[in-house]
């Protein structure tokens, strides 16, 4: 305890001479920290928050590159792309925060289903501070841990405070174990400033753990005794409660403990002060004496995704059946799975349901229920759980029930999914498949177009197929890759549209469009349903159209785009999504920046109305911007 609390004194100082940029300060919280740390084992994962620097320095991280992570030095774990203890470091266990309260407890999830599906007796233990204990996560990842019996520790620091709000304008009950029997789950609470009891308690608990493999709620009695972050302060603390908690200081009193009964004397305690300040001392001058931080525009692009990895595997066209659209998918999946028997299927009704739209139908019995799970209702404790899965070396598949029920998982996405690598370089083997698109009748909450939400997140990938051969070949590829993908499948194609598939296991590059039709008079770019959609008009305006199919979103084929329009001088981009803000403006802006002296005519898009996508068929389809496609063509050809 001493030493982490010997680092605080030494960062508040240097904050304060404009060192460092900010400072979340832990003193008065070490016994948690340090007690969890040694009661635990070294193959147990801790996923620390703002206020745990005893956790990182009892699993022996080593301090330079600490400092250097303050610092935001390219030695530090993120290499100045994060601060804080926004980090993980796997070699320790650790795995950080993000500044969202709440993400990493899902992500324990993921971790400890990890220590179940191979047969260790690790857990995993998470933190979380009372104010973040209000985060819709808290409740999905404690439903989740208890429903699928997963080895987690929930640790709750209450300690009095969410920021400036005190915990009595936070929640009603008295005490967080009081939740923990409506999960049908033990609670613990245990007196957070007193290291002895913390070690005792979570080395009790962490052994049931390993016997009964469920999880506990620890809640650990505590008091913050400085601000939020030290800008925030304590004006809003009443004296007389710092004074209070001042007396139950967990170092001062330990120390105090420790010479009254002879294990320590005043000598040693001297000493050991004396040597904890000159090793911090030395490594923060390693710290400062390391590079400082240049910007190269060309790393900094590189490290946003993790390298493929994966072989390719070539299609063996010469055994191929027709298939549709759905049973592309399921084949895709399913070859997948018996590659990789590390890979886990993940989603509401998809065991022995097999999903809404029956994609994993049989897969239960062909991979058992381990692999292949249903899912409670909690989109963003699931999409949580995959990542952390992924960080345990499995590849992870959710299927969202339908793409439009992605905004409950959203954060966990475009935060925790998308920024991991960039910021910690830790690849993540994660695919969210997405049904999605109108033309079912399904009504606004069922039909939207989503991909444009995420082709704007750096760190992700966004694919999007029009045909069977590429729902497979795209699909196979995707679950091989060590980047997070959204994988947009649309509804209407399901069993509407069949095509010849190769039997055997292949994958397709992605960030490669084909051209569906070859032209010479314009091109139509788009992708997904609205593929066909062109081939149609095309076919019917009796002129020589081109179409693209991007198929990839993230990344996308400029080079194949840009060649089409150049050669026949006329572009429409063409999208079921609505026009503003949507990945069809974004291919026409970088048309016209990069082919704007090949150009016969301006750059033309088509979408569907600036409305939400409506029930009735009627107003659907004058929805779809598919019902003024052959005008548009019509007054593009005659420019």
């Amino acid at each position: 305890m001493l030493l982490p609390r010997l680092i605080e004194e030494k960062m508040l100082i240097l904050l304060r001479q404009g060192k460092l940029s900010k400072w979340f300060s832990g003193i008065g919280q070490e016994a948690i920290a340090v007690g969890c740390a040694m009661a635990l084992r070294e193959g147990d994962y801790l996923l620390p928050l703002h206020r745990n620097l005893g956790i990182f320095t009892t699993r022996g991280v080593p301090l330079h590159r600490l400092f250097a992570q303050w610092e935001g030095r390219p030695d530090g774990y993120t290499k100045g792309r994060d601060r804080s203890f926004h980090f993980g470091v796997l070699e320790h266990r650790i795995v950080g925060m993000i500044s969202h309260l709440g993400a990493m407890l899902g992500v324990a999830d993921g971790l400890a289903l990890a220590s179940v599906l191979d047969g260790t007796d690790d857990l995993a233990m998470v933190f979380s501070g009372d104010g973040g204990a209000s985060e819709g996560d808290f409740h999905e990842a404690i439903n989740v841990a208890s429903v699928w019996d997963l080895p987690v520790i929930f640790v709750v620091e209450n300690n009095g405070y969410g920021l400036s709000t005190p915990s009595s304008q936070q929640f009603r009950h008295r005490f967080f174990v009081d939740k923990a029997p409506g999960y049908g789950i033990e609670g613990v609470q245990v007196d957070g400033n007193n290291i002895v009891e913390v070690y005792r308690t979570v080395s009790e608990v962490a052994e049931r753990v390993r016997e009964t493999r469920r999880p506990v709620l620890l809640e650990a009695m505590t008091f913050r005794m400085r601000g939020h972050e030290e800008a925030s302060g304590v004006k809003y603390v009443p004296s007389e409660l710092i004074g209070m908690w001042k007396k139950k200081d967990p170092v001062e009193n330990f120390e105090r403990h420790l010479l009254s009964t002879g294990a320590l004397t005043e000598e040693q305690a001297q000493s050991t002060r004396a040597r904890f300040k000159a090793t911090i001392d030395e490594a923060w001058d390693r710290s400062t004496s390391g590079p400082g931080v240049h910007a190269e525009v060309q790393v900094e692009l590189a490290d946003v995704y993790a390298p493929a990895s994966a072989p390719s595997a070539e299609p063996d066209l010469t055994h191929q059946t027709p298939k549709r659209f759905v049973n592309a998918i399921q084949d895709g999946l399913r070859q997948a799975m018996e590659r990789d028997p590390k890979l886990v299927l993940m989603g509401q009704d998809i065991a022995e349901y097999g999903g809404v739209f029956k994609i994993t139908e049989g897969f239960v019995e062909q991979f058992g229920r381990d692999r292949v799970r249903n899912t409670p209702l909690c989109e963003s404790a699931i999409v949580g759980a995959a990542l952390g899965l992924s960080m345990a070396g499995r590849p992870a598949m959710m299927e969202m029930q339908f793409a439009d029920f992605v905004t409950c998982g959203f954060n966990q996405i475009v935060n925790n999914l998308a920024k991991t690598h960039y910021r910690w370089g830790h690849a993540v083997n994660v695919v969210v498949r997405m049904p999605t698109g109108a033309g079912v009748g399904a009504g606004p909450f069922h039909s939207q177009s989503t991909e444009a939400w995420f082709t704007r997140i750096p760190g992700l990938k966004v694919v999007y197929p029009s045909t069977p051969f590429d729902a497979k070949g795209l699909l196979t590829a995707s679950l091989a890759e060590p980047n997070p993908i959204l994988y947009f499948e649309h509804k209407y194609l399901y069993r509407s549209l069949e095509g010849p598939v190769p039997d055997a296991y292949y994958t397709l590059p992605l960030g490669v469009a084909r051209t569906a039709r070859e032209g010479t008079d314009a091109t139509i770019v788009t992708y997904g349903w609205a593929v066909h959609w062109a081939l149609e008009a095309a076919e019917r305006c009796g002129r020589s159209v081109e179409v693209v199919d991007l198929r990839t979103l993230v990344p996308w084929d400029r080079e194949t785009v840009f060649a089409s329009v150049r050669k026949t001088g006329r572009v429409l981009v063409l999208t079921e999504d609505t026009l503003t803000g949507s990945f069809a403006s974004e291919v026409a802006a970088s048309i016209g920046e990069s082919c704007f002296t090949h150009l016969d005519a301006p750059v033309m898009r088509l979408g569907s109305l600036e409305t939400p996508v409506p029930f009735h068929p009627t107003l659907e389809q004058s929805f779809l911007g598919r019902a003024r496609l052959a005008d548009t063509l019509d007054r593009l050809l005659s420019f």
